[in-house]
């Protein structure tokens, strides 16, 4: 038997930390390898840890409400096997290139007989991060040096060098051109030291009155909601969009995709398809600020504002939106929306937003005026769609129809967007909504 400590993982940039909310299994249980064994909450978002093996749980370190940091021991196992394993971290991560390369024999048996394994300076560990023992073996077979190092993309989690990772570059090395690392830094964005204090107002409580305690995750929304309109100037301004051909395309679709694919078709993939056409076209709102400086993204990661069942709010993230098809999109929404009702969405799920989309009209809501997600500098809230009688142009004249309309709300940062940005980006979006073609694939 051998014994097996459960650290807590690493939940993705800028969390340090976790919440015990319950634990799935008592002292004693057996668990299989990928059972949920905890619930944990961060300020992201409350999710599962499964364990990666299986045996015998002895000792639980945390109890509910306790917290925990990122690397800390929470559990211990007794698993079958002849060495203790510390963590999935000591793990070695299954090869994916070719096995039976010259060089990947070669520098795996030069390692296993090894008869020490010198550890790697200092300064090179710093710099490289976290590398499992067998990484660091290679790198120091191989002689690599620290810029080279520096210069490995990591496929691991958080970016670290994996086993894969380092053999691949050995093989490689020498043909492929260096390449820059760039670490962004993005601090949060104090109000001035000028600012006075908020005076909290004593609330008087009368006789009938129902004091409600706020539970974490909406304290988390009220700081947060807080620090948003104390940090960026808001300005909003509004339009109203004849959606009428996308009404009659989905409708078109709907029953289809279903069909086809399995898929609920709703307007959320097509107005995130809209919003990252113009983002495209005005980069310069994919943007976040770091005190004097711009930091324009590379990336559109679309964040999708969602209501859950508790009443609270929670922002899911559509990874690289821009490179999804409108099918791609809409198996994405769905997927997100679906794991944000349920309780599954992993820390990473909700990181990475660079613009937001809120949804008020689900909620019978003509329009709002939604706040800025930090650090992002914009938001675009759309409203309910209502058949209105509308003037249309024609080559006949001005006539008057029954169309569908929706007003957009555009909240952004007037510290960097102005209102000739701004307006035009929304303008856009608009465009491409009033202008959707109905021969659209998807």
């Amino acid at each position: 038997m051998a014994e097996y400590k459960l650290l807590l993982p690493s939940m993705g940039e800028g969390v340090m930390e976790a919440t015990i909310i319950d634990w799935l299994f008592a002292e004693g249980d057996m668990v299989n390898e990928d059972d949920s064994i905890v619930e944990i909450a961060t300020d992201k978002v409350d999710s599962d840890v499964p364990t990666p093996v299986s045996g015998k749980i002895v000792k639980l370190l945390k109890q509910k409400d306790d917290v925990a940091k990122v690397g800390e021991t929470i559990a211990i196992l007794e698993t079958e096997g002849g060495e203790s394993a510390s963590s999935n971290e000591s793990q070695v991560e299954d090869i994916k290139i070719d096995e039976n390369s010259d060089v990947v024999k070669g520098l795996e048996d030069s390692i296993k007989n090894s008869s020490s394994k010198s550890e790697m300076t200092e300064a090179t560990t710093e710099n490289a991060g976290f590398l499992s023992p067998l990484v660091k073996s290679i790198v120091q077979q191989e002689n690599i040096s620290n810029q080279e190092l520096e210069n490995i993309k990591g496929s691991g989690l958080e970016g670290r060098i994996t086993k894969e990772d380092i053999l691949a570059f050995v093989l490689n090395r020498g043909n492929a051109k260096p390449e820059t690392k760039i670490e962004e830094k993005i601090q949060p964005v104090s109000a001035p030291t000028s600012t006075p204090p908020t005076q909290t107002v004593p609330m008087k409580v009368n006789a009938g009155d129902e004091v409600i305690q706020m539970d974490r995750v909406r304290k988390i929304i009220a700081d947060a909601m807080v620090n948003s309109k104390r940090t960026s100037p808001h300005v909003t301004s509004f339009i109203e969009s004849d959606v009428t051909n996308v009404v009659r395309w989905r409708n078109k679709h709907k029953d289809l995709l279903m069909k086809r694919e399995g898929e609920k078709l709703t307007f959320m993939p097509i107005f995130v398809h809209a919003i990252v056409k113009a983002i495209q076209d005005f980069p310069m709102i994919n943007v976040s600020v770091d005190g004097d400086k711009i930091i324009k993204k590379k990336n559109i990661n679309i964040g999708m504002a969602t209501a859950l069942p508790d009443g609270n709010l929670i922002v899911p993230v559509i990874k690289n939106a821009d490179q999804l098809s409108l099918l791609g999109l809409t198996k994405a929404i769905n997927d997100l929306a679906f794991r944000a009702r349920n309780k599954k969405l992993k820390p990473e799920d909700t990181q990475g937003a660079t613009y937001t989309i809120s949804n008020v009209g689900g909620f019978g809501n003509l329009m709002g005026t939604p706040i800025i997600a930090q650090p992002q500098v914009a938001i675009l809230a759309v409203g309910a769609i209502v058949k209105k009688p509308a003037v249309l142009e024609t080559k006949d004249g001005d006539v008057i129809a029954i169309r569908n309309l929706m007003f957009m709300s555009h909240s952004y940062d007037h510290r960097v967007v102005d209102g000739s940005l701004g307006g035009m980006f929304l303008k856009h979006v608009h465009d491409y909504l009033e202008n959707w073609d109905l021969d659209t694939e998807i």
